[in-house]
């Protein structure tokens, strides 16, 4: 750690950020360093760290003092780490956080991940050495003082040119930017517009057409997923979130529910949910937390769980008794059946049609038969 020197954290002439990356730990040796989280950026002529917190608090260190670096694997509670092995401070070495170190390598520790990239970029750096090729600063004449300050004028007249062309392109590529969504926004209402139109056709020409172009129909819907997907960024986080995203669950999943008997698995609503938000997919836990909030917003739809685990969504108006009548019937016209056959008469997963199997026989209906043939189902004559 004493070969880093402070440092202002600005780039100098013919210097180029490379990569940067969050949430990086130095160590001195093998000894954390008394140096908070900060950010480790990569440019063309050094390593600079950065404290998150506090940006005055940066350093620096030349790529040139790097002889050799490796990866250290992440192990239980540990995070993976960059291990730089480094040349003797020189003598003439400006400040820095450490004035002796006994260590020759310092650590970079990854906590929020990037380190494989950052390895990699690191590793082309000190391939190239460009630093050689374009020194970052000019060395300045000192034949006169009035030289001497030409000089000076003309370094900062050159960077104040480079930072006006940084920022000039940076608007430039904002406006592209917004340019393209606004393009998109307005083929998204039209996708929405072009959905609904085969919604309200299928439903006018129920009979007209064939069942495969209704499946047909019905898969470009899904497609065309949601037109406006709840997300955190837009509903922030929490309860809020949670309330906004059963409401669309429930306006989303109430045709395909119908569809389908009036009950889903939950993992098969999960696939069917972030399958049409494309890429603002949701996790399992938002998912399941969304659906626990359907019973006490009042909407149509509740997640129910089974005595073995299984949490499916089903319709409110779904009955629990047509679901055994339903299973009864069923088994006393084949006179036995299995699940999978149970799946293949209804229509269903093999998961809902042995879960409706199972509540039959909870409520004294069926009777089993688990041999090694398999779970097979018989009515009831006791």
């Amino acid at each position: 750690m004493d070969r880093f020197v402070w440092s202002n954290g600005l780039l100098e002439i013919n210097e180029t950020l490379v990569i940067q990356q969050r949430g990086v730990r130095l160590y001195d040796g093998d000894d954390k360093a008394k140096l908070d989280v900060g950010v480790v950026l990569l440019s063309t002529h050094r390593l600079v760290w950065r404290d998150q917190k506090n940006h005055e608090c940066c350093i620096s260190i030349p790529l040139s003092q790097i002889i050799f670096f490796e990866e250290q694997a992440a192990g239980v509670g540990k995070s993976a780490k960059i291990v730089i092995h480094l040349h003797p401070a020189p003598t003439n070495k400006e400040p820095g956080p450490y004035q002796h170190s006994k260590f020759s390598y310092i650590k970079l520790s990854f906590k929020e991940h990037g380190q494989i990239e950052f390895y990699r970029r690191l590793t082309e750096e000190m391939t190239q050495k460009r630093w050689e090729n374009t020194p970052a600063s000019q060395p300045i004449p000192t034949a006169t003082a009035s030289q001497a300050g030409r000089t000076r004028a003309v370094g900062i007249v050159g960077i104040e040119r480079k930072l006006e062309e940084k920022r000039k392109e940076t608007d430039k590529n904002i406006s592209e930017a917004f340019e393209d969504l606004n393009k998109l926004m307005v083929k998204a209402k039209e996708m929405v517009e072009l959905s609904r139109s085969i919604a309200s056709k299928i439903k006018e020409k129920q009979g007209d057409i064939t069942e495969d172009e209704t499946i047909r129909f019905k898969s470009y819907l899904l497609s065309m997923g949601i037109a406006d997907p709840v997300t955190r960024e837009t509903h922030g986080s929490g309860t809020h979130y949670h309330m906004q995203l059963a409401k669309q669950l429930s306006d989303m999943l109430q045709a395909p529910l119908e569809e389908r008997g009036g009950m889903m698995a939950l993992t098969e609503v999960y696939c069917l949910v972030n399958r049409a938000r494309g890429m603002e997919l949701l996790s399992p836990e938002d998912l399941v937390n969304a659906c626990k909030m359907f019973e006490s917003l009042k909407l149509p739809l509740r997640l129910r769980v089974f005595d073995s685990g299984v949490m499916v969504v089903q319709l409110q108006s779904h009955s629990e008794e047509e679901m055994i009548v339903s299973a009864l019937d069923n088994v006393s016209d084949k006179g036995s059946l299995t699940a999978e056959e149970f799946a293949k008469l209804l229509g269903l997963s093999v998961l809902l049609s042995k879960e409706r199997l199972l509540l039959a026989e909870k409520m004294g209906h069926l009777c089993r038969d688990d041999s090694v043939e398999g779970l097979r189902f018989y009515p009831n004559l006791f």
